[in-house]
Formats: C-alpha cells, structure tokens, sequence
C-alpha cells in the first residue's frame, strides 16, 4: 500500500459483518505472532477491537488495489 495514496476508514463507518470479515482476515493471516500464550480466534478477534476501538489500530483503504487492511496507528 501506498502511505500517500490510502484513505482512513473508520471502523465505525463499517457494516458489523464487514468490520468482522476484515478482522478475522487480519487475524488469520499466517506469519501472526500473539506472543507464547495462544489465543482462540475470538481472543484475538476481541483484542484487534479494541485496539480500533483505542485508536491503536486503524483501518486503510488503498484505491489503487481496491483493498482494506489494519495497520498499527503509528505506521501509516
């Protein structure tokens, strides 16, 4: 994704089932490291929220790929 070219999306702007779809998307990847103690999907589903929730994390949307992602706050 392009820093300059993505756009904010806030995650209360989105439809419960999409917000949902996208966090589970983000938590499924493979390469996501939870720390030593594993957690269910709900566990990290619940904790990618409130980091939205917080500001820690945020929602972008990339118009060149026509796709969505979650990043850390301080990264875009």
């Amino acid at each position: 994704m392009s820093a300059l070219r993505v756009i904010e999306v806030p995650h209360t702007a989105l439809p419960e089932d999409t917000l949902r779809g996208l966090i589970e998307e983000f938590v499924t990847r493979s390469g996501t490291d939870y720390g030593p103690v594993e957690k269910t999907l709900e566990q990290k589903m619940a904790d990618i929220r409130r980091q939205l929730v917080r500001g820690e994390a945020k929602i972008v949307f990339d118009p060149d790929t026509d796709t969505a992602n979650i990043v850390i706050a301080d990264s875009i």
